[in-house]
């Protein structure tokens, strides 16, 4: 298991195999993720604890616990927490091909 602290709060990465990769993203309240897509990285997202905000294309909806998405490649998505946030992310390996369109903490195309 390795533990990432992010800007946004952390990433909990417990799986990492040559089919697909699981973290638990723990997002804090207020916090929000890049608006992004991936090139060819396949997601699916459980927001499993708190409330936020999914921006998935062209849509934006309120999230709540035990809701699942699949985001398919090209997707735009962001994520935003209203409250602490928990969300366990399952994806295929492609985990550098994000290109990211707008980001709080000035992170760029490719960097994590």
């Amino acid at each position: 298991m390795r533990i990432v602290d992010k800007p946004w709060g952390r990433e909990i990465w417990w799986a990492v195999t040559d089919r697909y990769v699981g973290k638990i993203l723990e997002v804090k309240a207020g916090q929000a993720l890049s608006l992004q897509y991936h090139r060819e990285k396949l997601e699916t997202l459980l927001f499993y604890q708190g409330e936020g905000i999914l921006v998935l294309g062209e849509e934006m909806m309120a999230v709540h616990p035990m809701e699942a998405y699949t985001i398919q490649p090209g997707t735009r998505h962001r994520i935003t927490a209203t409250s602490d946030l928990t969300v366990f992310e399952v994806s295929t390996t492609q985990v550098d091909d994000v290109v990211r369109l707008e980001d709080l903490y000035g992170r760029t195309e490719g960097q994590s």
